[in-house]
């Protein structure tokens, strides 16, 4: 068992070889923040201005990454149009191999006693229904938040690649690839769609240097003024042959355009060329959140699992298991 200490770029890439090994096995399982996608995005873009506030555990067997605890505890957050956002409670991201379940209890109170007095969230799988039981015998409820039309689960999205339609833009828009456009127009297509957002040119240089990003998997749809109008990134799985779609974002001024579904089957055509089978994207799935989930369905995604938002309230204090 590791210490706790801060996230390193050396635990990443152990953590996405446990995201390898259990998408070989439960895809299903791995958590929504603890894939090979998410995890390079994550800690790409945020080392610089989070990393103070990242603490980690991780569990070995025989020599090998089974289990990983990743809490990020309360930090300030400043934006790029000046606004600042204070983040006051502790959130958790995770993974337990399947096959190393009794580990789930130790995960819970390592993080009660990282996190100890504050609130405490967690995002665990729907289908992982031993988690489910052992983080509510620790105390966690569903998160209110999360319940309604508004919630906020997100649902895993999943497509073969073994049909996929061309793509068509509007007359004289183009598709280009963050190598082309150079890292300003990568970081300024992703702030415009996003805003209000912490990105920065200093969060993209984290993002190009972590595995397995490829600034040819890197595209964008350039508007006839030059604009950077959409804009997503591939994170490619060799082992796994799959490609995460990981984030998808639109200029607020060309939305409805159909740029989005171009750029998608555009992906698709080039995750095939770089030796995916299949592809998946994330999206809000509560039923006041349609947009996303349309636009991903419209591109022949459909829904494959989702997750289970939790929370551990500050006055509820430390609890053993059940």
């Amino acid at each position: 068992m590791g210490d706790s200490e801060l996230v390193t770029a050396v635990d990443v890439q152990l953590m996405q070889g446990l995201a390898q090994r259990v998408t070989a096995v439960r895809p299903d399982l791995v958590n929504s923040d603890a894939s090979v996608g998410e995890l390079a995005w994550i800690w790409g873009k945020g080392q610089v201005s989070d990393g103070g506030s990242w603490r980690r555990r991780l569990w070995f067997a025989g020599g090998e990454l089974v289990a990983w605890g990743w809490a990020t505890m309360p930090r300030r957050v400043r934006r790029n149009d000046g606004s600042v956002k204070d983040v006051t409670g502790a959130c958790l991201a995770y993974q337990v191999h399947p096959g190393h379940g009794e580990l789930v209890d130790e995960l819970i109170d390592w993080y009660d006693g990282v996190a100890a007095g504050l609130e405490r969230s967690v995002i665990a799988q729907a289908a992982d229904e031993f988690a489910l039981e052992r983080w509510t015998a620790h105390g966690y409820e569903t998160d209110p938040a999360a319940l309604g039309d508004a919630g906020s689960w997100t649902q895993l999205n999943v497509r073969e690649l073994d049909d996929v339609e061309r793509p068509v833009l509007p007359d004289g828009f183009r598709f280009r690839t963050a190598d082309e456009a150079g890292p300003q127009a990568a970081v300024q297509a992703h702030v415009d769609a996003w805003a209000p957002s912490p990105y920065t040119a200093e969060g993209y240089e984290g993002v190009r240097r972590t595995p397995p990003y490829r600034g040819d998997l890197h595209i964008l749809v350039e508007a006839p003024d030059g604009t950077m109008a959409a804009s997503t990134i591939m994170w490619l799985d060799e082992v796994n042959r799959t490609a995460e779609f990981e984030p998808v974002g639109t200029h607020p001024d060309h939305r409805r355009r159909g740029l989005g579904r171009a750029l998608l089957l555009h992906g698709m055509h080039l995750a095939r060329e770089a030796g995916a089978r299949h592809t998946t994207v994330a999206c809000l799935g509560a039923p006041g959140h349609p947009a996303a989930r349309g636009l991903y369905y419209s591109v022949g995604f459909c829904k494959f699992t989702r997750d289970v938002p939790l929370v551990k309230r500050a006055d509820r204090g430390r609890q053993g298991p059940a």
